[in-house]
């Protein structure tokens, strides 16, 4: 029944997200990005967590990959980030 339940949770945070996000003008992208960024950060800090928990080994893989990829997201973030601001500087 768990399963069920928590199926529904990421069907729902994926339909959600979509509508959210498809509905933002470009301009406002970078704020979002940046907001995106801190969120995923906090994702890592949970992720070191469940990694170095002292649990079976399949918790403390799951959580490296969680490690791999939440750190993944931060940095593409920032570097995508990084080059729609670029687009905004004055050149000389």
């Amino acid at each position: 029944m768990e399963i069920v339940y928590l199926s529904f949770i990421l069907v729902l945070a994926i339909f959600l997200g979509f509508e959210l996000i498809s509905k933002v003008p470009s301009t406002l992208h970078t704020p979002l990005m940046s907001g995106a960024n801190a969120i995923s950060g906090i994702t890592v800090v949970g992720a070191l967590v469940a990694a170095g928990a002292d649990q079976e080994t399949t918790a403390t893989i799951l959580g490296t990959a969680a490690v791999t990829l939440a750190t993944i997201n931060v940095v593409g973030g920032y570097m995508v980030t990084d080059r729609m601001l670029a687009m905004f500087k004055k050149k000389h």
